[in-house]
């Protein structure tokens, strides 16, 4: 034997009495809690998309979200939000907000600040325009509802309101009390 070969070999047995000390000062014990107590916080995406079928499995509508986070109470809160429905679901409406929070039972969709509802397909087949800082809206249903202020566009004219209920799919809303509106010619 060479002294090169007892040198590699006393270099590799004292890596082999470091490793195996360090591993020890490291109880599992430690490790299992610090995943357990990560696990028990929820989750978060980043670009997350949530996509709502029918008893078919056909696409019926699609969230996208910048950022979704699960929170302590299990609901789903989501930054920069869309609601798009598919063309099998027959609702022409794009819904964009702020934020969004699905409930822990998800069956409904709260968007809040800066809510924007936009159809090309609007009432009198005008682009259509729906604006309020809170919709609740249940995706399946095609129904959003609200009993904040509401400011409602058709092409050039103007609505507002305080509370609605819209049913998407059918293109029909129901402004609440205190209607008042701008016509132009």
């Amino acid at each position: 034997m060479n002294a090169r070969f007892i040198a590699t070999i006393v270099v590799l047995t004292a890596a082999a009495i470091g490793s195996w000390y360090l591993a020890q000062t490291f109880s599992s014990s430690e490790i299992t809690h610090t995943i357990s107590e990560t696990a028990a916080d929820g989750f978060y995406l980043r670009s997350a998309r949530i996509l709502g079928t029918d008893q078919a499995g056909r696409l019926l509508y699609e969230i996208e979200a910048e950022y979704a986070e699960q929170q302590e109470n299990r609901d789903i809160e989501m930054q920069n939000v869309r609601v798009r429905y598919s063309t099998h679901a027959n609702v022409p409406w794009t819904i964009n907000a702020d934020l969004a929070t699905i409930n822990d039972e998800q069956d409904m969709l709260r968007l809040s600040g800066h809510v924007i509802a936009v159809s090309n397909e609007g009432f009198s087949d005008q682009v259509t325009e729906i604006r309020s800082n809170v919709l609740d809206i249940d995706p399946e249903s095609y129904k959003a509802e609200t009993n904040e202020r509401v400011q409602l566009r058709i092409g050039s004219r103007s609505l507002t309101g305080t509370g609605m209920l819209a049913w998407l799919q059918e293109n029909r809303l129901e402004l609440r009390t205190n209607v008042s509106g701008k016509f132009v010619p």
